[in-house]
Formats: C-alpha cells, structure tokens, sequence
C-alpha cells in the first residue's frame, strides 16, 4: 500500500469514525492538526479514533505518547501506522 493509499483510508476513518457530516475525507490536508483544529476532536474522539486505527490497521499503539504522535496528523499517523505494521 502507498502512503497515498493508506493517507486516504485514514482521512475516510477519521469521517466515518468522527460521524463528521459537513467534512469529506478530500477537506482533511495530511498536514492538519487533528486535535485542536477546525475538526473539532476532544479526548473522546482521540480515544475512539485510536481504536479504530489500531482495528482497521493491525497495530498497538504502545504508550500513550505513541497515540499522541499519532494523533497530531495524517501524516504522523501513517508513520506510526508504518512503525508498528511493517507489511502495509
């Protein structure tokens, strides 16, 4: 899988999961700060988004500073995603 690919299959979790009606998954820029941005994201959502990543991508975040790398970006969660499932 691309990192194209897999920067698009976290963009639509990231709608899907979030329930974010009035936001495609082409609004969300790689670089976008997730937490503290116009998407709205509390803990709550972090936490559930979390889940979800670590289901549809075979990976356990190991700590809660691994999760909240992730959580910065698109981008930082493809790394993470990369980091713990070495066969995407």
């Amino acid at each position: 899988m691309t990192d194209e690919e897999l920067k698009t299959q976290i963009k639509e979790l990231i709608v899907q999961t979030l329930e974010l009606d009035d936001i495609s998954a082409e609004d969300i820029s790689d670089e976008q700060a997730l937490m503290d941005s116009d998407l709205g994201l509390d803990s709550i959502d972090a936490l559930e988004l979390v889940v979800q990543i670590e289901k549809k991508f075979a990976i356990k975040l190991e700590n809660s500073e691994d999760a909240k790398a992730a959580l910065h970006s698109v981008n930082s969660m493809v790394e993470q995603i990369r980091k713990y499932n070495k066969s995407l």
